[in-house]
């Protein structure tokens, strides 16, 4: 095996395009994100602690390893109180799992929780096969199927500081074990020059997320200052979010049956009323034990959140976990998007999508506050939807008449397409119209040449 074969290549190297075998590597040493080079087969591991789920977390392990092109051979599970601190499961299961490996042909052992760089190690090394956490397998799909640059950066950044602590004494076994899931992105290195590389390309990329990050407020600020309001559509993965997107927007965002099937912020412009619009925002999907490294790379979907005017909480009610999967959403909201905000969290519906698949008496609303039960793939009940969206959009807002001069023309197109606005007559003067306004927006068309009509100030002095 030449010297090329038997290492990853570095940002020195140049290999032909003609291996990609060999250069996959190399290429996320230089910062591009990595292509799925063949396909491994999996054993997948997991420990049944007391008053764990083990048979759901599995379930959604699989789905994962399948998102990543990952075809699950075997799932083994132990029942432990506390898992091991050398191995994780127990020495006679490290062996039981290392001759099913053998036997069937596996490439991989996933572990359905996260693993300390000892016991990865210790696993490695009693295995002779390569070993993965669920977090690494997570930032693994997020490295195949980021899109943004930003993502990209933010991505490949977790990746570095998540691997680089698991570098020590790996050196030997990655280069036996080769590339594949997992190891997309930094991965294989020989220790401590390759460390020196690593920790200058993680100084690079926070470099570069700088810069990012301004562009990203930027943009922000302009969508804070829009004239229409802001609606993100949060929620568990798979749970519908892209599917109700197209239907409120008669937009075609790719819908796909696979965990992480939207991984980019969608921003498309819908109708909420006879003349009223809204952006309607499709965020990534949430997850439990989602990596705390990969919460970054959420940046621009936490920030659409933080913006919005409602937020529409889609759960996919035909899952046994749906209320498990709820909490999982309001727990990522409530610790990780306005944990340490002044900002309070918008008004927030409960949407239960995909009524189709399951009848209504199997369903337990009580976990969730006034949900509305829709299916986005059928259509049905989004009338009820988008009247609850213009309810709770006009709460705190309260009835008012004005006067606008005809200079205010443009001021008065852009508010009647967020709210409730009838023109009532023209006069010398301008523009007479009824509307449902904010406090704030009253203030604002009243100091721009605004007139609050002689009847309706009388009711407000009088309420």
């Amino acid at each position: 095996m030449n010297e090329l074969a038997s290492r990853p290549l570095l940002p020195e190297d140049h290999p032909s395009e003609d291996h990609p075998s060999e250069d996959h590597l190399g290429e996320d040493h230089l910062g591009k994100r990595a292509r799925v080079y063949g396909s491994e087969k999996a054993i997948l591991v997991a420990i049944q602690t007391p008053g764990s789920k083990v048979d759901e977390s599995l379930r959604e392990l699989t789905a994962l390893a399948s998102t990543a092109g990952i075809p699950t051979l075997l799932e083994v599970v132990q029942n432990r109180t506390r898992p091991d601190p050398s191995f994780f499961i127990g020495k006679g299961k490290v062996t039981e799992v290392k001759a099913a490996a053998h036997e069937l042909g596996a490439d991989v052992v996933i572990f359905d929780h996260k693993l300390s760089p000892a016991q990865a190690r210790n696993l490695e090394e009693k295995m002779k096969t390569k070993v993965i956490d669920r977090a690494q397998l997570i930032m693994d799909i997020f490295a195949q199927r980021a899109t943004t640059k930003e993502a990209k950066l933010q991505v490949e950044l977790a990746q570095l500081r998540y691997l680089l602590p698991r570098l020590r004494g790996w050196g030997n076994a990655l280069s036996r074990l080769g590339g594949g899931i997992g190891t997309r992105g930094p991965g294989e290195t020989k220790l401590e020059l390759d460390r020196n590389k690593i920790n200058r390309r993680i100084h690079t990329l926070e470099d570069r997320l700088v810069k990012a990050r301004g562009e990203r407020e930027l943009r922000s600020k302009k969508r804070r200052t829009g004239p229409l309001p802001l609606i993100a559509l949060v929620g568990y993965t798979n749970s519908g979010k892209s599917t109700l997107l197209n239907r409120l927007c008669s937009a075609d965002v790719l819908v796909e049956d696979k965990l992480f099937a939207t991984l980019t912020t969608t921003v498309r412009r819908g109708k909420i009323g006879t003349s009223q619009w809204a952006l309607f925002v499709d965020t990534v999907g949430f997850i439990r034990k989602l990596p705390h490294q990969l919460i970054p790379a959420f940046a621009s979907t936490l920030e659409m959140v933080r913006d919005a005017d409602l937020i529409l909480h889609v759960v996919d009610s035909s899952r046994p976990s749906c209320s498990e999967d709820y909490e999982a959403v309001i727990d990522t909201l409530d610790h990780e998007v306005f944990t340490g905000s002044d900002q309070q969290r918008p008004p927030l519906i409960d949407v239960l999508n995909k009524i189709d698949l399951t009848s209504q008496e199997d369903m337990d609303t009580e976990a969730f506050h006034k949900p509305v039960l829709i299916s986005a793939s059928s259509g049905e009940n989004m009338d009820v939807l988008l009247a609850r969206i213009q309810e709770t959009l006009s709460q705190g807002k309260s009835d008012v008449s004005l006067l606008l001069p005809y200079s205010m023309t443009q001021e008065l197109h852009n508010l009647s397409q967020r709210e409730r606005v009838t023109i009532c007559g023209y006069t010398k003067e301008g523009i007479e119209i009824a509307a449902t306004l904010s406090k704030e927006d009253l203030m604002r068309l009243v100091s721009k040449g605004g007139r609050i009509s002689p009847s309706v100030a009388v009711t407000q002095e009088g309420s």
